[in-house]
């Protein structure tokens, strides 16, 4: 007999990944307006001496430019920073809903937008910060298309680094034949996210990171989308990696809503994008 608690367990939490970018749908439809007059994607903005770096934010799968970030990009842009948001992956006919497409081709997608936010801003380098395949993603880039040298840091919020069985998801695609071929050939950005994907191998051989990058895992325990949320841990030697419910144990933010309202995963990834000035993150942030 199928377990079917931990089948449906998975497919609640993609319903729920689905819900997040469809409520705020309108945002994402005025996103030039929206998001410039925050001053988020804001192309007169210049890094000051305090912020020297633009953070380029990277949504994940099925999120957009706007819906990911309606929580992190005003939490930053209030502190200084200019700040950019791009979408990618998106396949033919299939608005909003991004992140699906191959992440080898979303990976030059990234290049070419950081390309574009350097020469916008006459920075030399660049940080990064993703939420879930957002987070995993850059690391191709950071890694095989020359991006090591036109970023400082990469703060991945949830992100799959290792890949996810979805709860033990993944492990019933053997009994569903054709299964496996329909997921990557109708969204090869989901099939590159599982665990042992020829993507992920890869990505991984070899080390985990790239010299001259600095590496930031913001994870908690509760996420039920990257499973086991331990696989999101990098190693490396410029490598931070924290849990939420070590800097806050009454924290019980899941996959979706530490990247979307978490302040006090926004805390911590403030810290890493200006470590020399950080303070100590607490479940206090929540309130700053």
């Amino acid at each position: 007999m199928l377990p079917w608690k931990r089948v449906l367990r998975p497919l609640a939490a993609l319903l729920l990944a689905v819900a997040a970018v469809v409520v705020p749908a309108t945002a994402a439809g005025a996103s030039g307006t929206a998001a410039t007059s925050s001053g988020w994607n804001d192309y007169a903005c210049k890094p000051s001496a305090a912020h020297p770096r633009p953070v380029v934010l990277v949504h994940g799968t099925f999120g957009n430019s706007v819906d990911n970030w309606l929580g992190l990009a005003p939490y930053l842009t209030s502190r200084g920073y200019c700040v950019y948001s791009l979408d990618y992956g998106q396949l033919p006919g299939v608005p909003l809903f991004h992140g699906l497409g191959p992440i080898d081709k979303s990976a030059g997608q990234l290049s070419a937008f950081v390309d574009k936010v350097l020469a916008a801003t006459g920075a030399a380098e660049a940080d990064l910060v993703g939420h879930s395949q957002g987070g995993m993603m850059p690391r191709y880039y950071l890694k095989f298309l020359g991006g090591a040298a036109k970023v400082r840091s990469l703060v991945g919020i949830a992100p799959d680094n290792h890949g996810t069985d979805l709860d033990g998801l993944t492990n019933l695609l053997p009994y569903f034949p054709g299964a496996e071929d329909l997921l990557d050939a109708a969204t090869p950005g989901l099939a590159d996210q599982i665990v042992g994907s020829g993507f992920l191998t890869k990505l991984n051989a070899g080390g985990d990171t790239v010299p001259g990058v600095r590496y930031t895992v913001i994870a908690t325990r509760y996420d039920e989308v990257v499973t086991p949320w331990r696989t999101q841990y990098l190693n490396g030697s410029d490598v931070r990696n924290v849990l939420l419910q070590d800097l806050c144990p009454l924290d019980l933010s899941e996959h979706l809503a530490i990247g979307l309202f978490d302040r006090i995963a926004f805390h911590e990834v403030a810290n890493a994008l200006d470590p020399a000035h950080a303070t100590p993150t607490t479940c206090a942030s929540a309130l700053t």
